[in-house]
């Protein structure tokens, strides 16, 4: 019976008076009960907080900041405790102690959230926040941030990385997150071919050098006319390119054996009367970064020099279906990086004193010096432009998407494109014509409805100029019958640069975390090149990133709006132009126009020159409008057909070696 109850019992009994001696024993044997009872209530206590088990121990981390209470997840709740209690020595919070409340994703406000937690370390997160420009969280937030990211991101992304990130180079696993640049166009329900011009009266000049700068059309009709044989013309350019890359330094590997087997093979049918087409055994290059089966495909680093994948690119085995001839791996700057390589750095065959800028360098230079007839070349941010203008070289950059990429070394898959080298505008036409296509393996690739560029009636064309067109175009194409207007491209974005920096960067750093992370960003042969961007590529957010993929297609929206001509005339190497064209994915043209004197030209006199272009931007999927314009100007002017000085060193020249460039 209950002390409470017995001693009311006792007291109202028979209303006698109870006994002074039961009384007090009464109050013992309730004091005594009263000091049992909350014995029981500490030991259930301290045994229910001790079957939960303790955190883990702490990385080793100095740290002192505030915070105020709250959950770290649905079912943890911290409890303030007095400060003289004793919690476990390696919980990250030793004022409060840790249990669980099933079903709850409350927690228990803190009384006083000035309280100091010491955990070891630096207050590195709260720092790297500003890097983000994120520097908006408390403490408290912070430090959720941090076990959240450790109990969930971390993991996370090292299963993701294990999956896809073992290779480097973007090779397999694309992203799904496609980019299709077009503006409403329609995909070719079947594939279309140009109807191309019929060279009739070509004939095979008496001498290699002429032979050498002949256009593929010219090319190829030799070859069907039996004028020379596939052999023949693989001799003269592997007997150039051999020659004048000692000069050039634009060839990272000979495919001789390739070359002669190819030729042979192209000549074996056309003598059992089967003829493949306008490339039907003409020789060209490859850039470095498309890969062949049994070869090297090194992408000019240091790092893959040594490198041979198992694997035809999309682009080759076009080629190769169309009878091209392939004579040699032509450099590209490390890594699809301007123009310096594991070898040295290419130089531009018009002045060998200059280099040729941009990493499709090999393809521009070559076909510049007439090592090859056409060359495939790649761009995500200026490698087809810049070295096409800097070597004086006709080049397209296709609508993105116009060209498969497997099998390809990917920078960005959004951005990146392949693109032909050529002498004219003409034989870019052809090149495209047979590259484009859709590829089953590379997502971004689709069946682009072009319009034959040999059949568009310039009459019906409006273009504009800029004001940093080449004002020969401009006259040029009026007396041809083209409209001309004035032009300004109208958007809002105000740094398109830092927008496509952003898209480049990220995405070039998911293909290559694996060489960034074991290290070998420092033995990249530029040092102030990619090391330092895809290190700062570490600190953009996903969010940010996404967010700037939003604003990429604001500018595509703004550009469409304002591009009121069927297309413009404008300077091909302008950063601005160059960004933005890529970002929205914009074909160009881009044309030799002419040339000017070079600067501090060697003593006793000198052939060399600077190379003067324009460029011919059309709306995504109006290829054949660029290229319609430009063979309408090269149909009536020469520039193109200029061949470079390659042997001018000048008396008592030096090709001086740029530094930190030799393996």
């Amino acid at each position: 019976m209950p002390f409470f109850t017995t001693a009311r019992a006792l007291r109202c009994s028979g209303g006698a008076t109870a006994s002074p001696h039961l009384h007090v024993a009464t109050v013992a044997e309730a004091t005594w009960r009263r000091a049992l009872f909350y014995v029981v209530v500490v030991v259930v206590v301290v045994a229910a907080a001790e079957a939960v088990p303790p955190p883990s121990p702490p990385q080793s981390r100095t740290l002192e900041r505030s915070f105020e209470m709250q959950a770290l997840s649905s079912k943890c709740i911290w409890f303030l405790l007095s400060h003289k209690a004793h919690g476990h020595s390696h919980t990250r919070v030793s004022g409060y102690h840790k249990f669980w409340k099933q079903g709850s994703k409350e927690a228990l406000p803190a009384k006083d959230s000035s309280i100091k937690e010491a955990i070891s370390g630096k207050p590195v997160l709260k720092d790297a926040m500003k890097f983000f420009d994120a520097d908006i969280f408390n403490d408290s937030k912070l430090r959720e941030m941090e076990e959240g990211a450790e109990e969930f991101n971390v993991p996370a992304f090292r299963v993701n990385r294990k999956l896809v990130a073992s290779v480097d180079g973007g090779l397999h696993n694309p992203s799904v997150l496609v980019f299709n640049s077009s503006w409403g166009g329609k995909e070719a329900p079947q594939d279309k071919r140009f109807d191309y011009p019929c060279l009739c009266n070509v004939k095979r000049p008496s001498n290699d050098e002429d032979i050498a700068f002949m256009t593929v059309l010219e090319l190829g009709e030799l070859i069907r006319t039996k004028q020379i044989t596939s052999r023949e013309l693989t001799d003269i350019f592997l007997k150039r390119l051999k020659r004048y890359d000692p000069v050039l330094e634009a060839v990272i590997t000979f495919t001789e054996d390739l070359a002669y087997r190819q030729a042979k093979v192209a000549d074996e049918l056309l003598e059992q009367g089967k003829y493949l087409g306008p490339l039907h055994g003409i020789p060209y290059g490859l850039k470095d970064i498309i890969a062949v089966p049994h070869y090297k495909t090194t992408w000019g680093s240091k790092t893959f020099k040594d490198q041979v994948l198992d694997i035809e690119a999309w682009v080759y085995k076009r080629l190769k279906s169309a009878g091209a001839v392939l004579v040699a791996k032509l450099v590209s700057g490390s890594l699809a990086y301007d123009d310096i390589w594991f070898g040295g750095r290419t130089r531009n065959p018009w002045n060998i004193a200059e280099f040729s800028t941009g990493s499709s360098a090999g393809p521009a230079a070559s076909t510049s010096a007439g090592l090859v007839p056409f060359a495939i070349g790649s761009e995500t941010a200026g490698s087809i432009t810049y070295p096409a203008a800097r070597c004086g070289v006709t080049s397209l950059r296709p609508t993105f998407g116009t060209v498969g990429r497997s099998g390809v070394m990917s920078i960005s898959e959004s951005l990146d494109k392949l693109g032909p080298f050529c002498r004219s505008a003409v034989d870019c036409a052809v090149l495209i014509d047979t590259i484009r296509g859709k590829d089953p393996d590379d997502l971004s690739s689709r069946h682009v409805e072009f319009e034959d560029p040999f059949h568009v009636d310039l009459e019906k064309l409006t273009v504009g100029y800029l004001e940093s067109a080449e004002i020969e175009v401009v006259d040029v194409l009026s007396s041809m019958g083209v409209k001309l207007v004035p032009f300004k491209l109208n958007y809002s974005v105000e740094s398109v640069q830092s927008l496509l920096n952003i898209t480049m960067d990220v995405d070039m750093l998911a293909h290559f975390d694996k060489w960034q992370r074991l290290g070998h960003d420092d033995e990249y042969e530029a040092q102030d090149q990619w090391p330092v961007e895809l290190r700062r590529a570490r600190l953009v957010p996903a969010v940010d990133y996404i967010q700037a993929q939003r604003t990429r297609g604001k500018l595509i929206r703004e550009v469409r709006e304002s591009f009121k001509v069927d297309a413009f005339i404008g300077n091909a190497t302008d950063w601005e132009l160059v960004c933005l064209g890529n970002l929205v994915g914009l074909p160009v043209v881009v044309v030799p126009t002419g040339f000017t004197t070079i600067e501090d030209p060697p003593k006793g006199g000198t052939r060399r020159r600077t190379t003067v272009t324009t460029g011919i931007y059309a709306p995504p999927d109006r290829d054949h409008i660029a290229l319609a314009l430009a063979m309408a100007y090269q149909s009536v002017t020469d520039h193109h057909l200029q061949r470079p000085p390659i042997d001018d060193l000048g008396p008592d020249d030096e090709i001086p070696v740029p530094p930190n460039t030799k393996p």
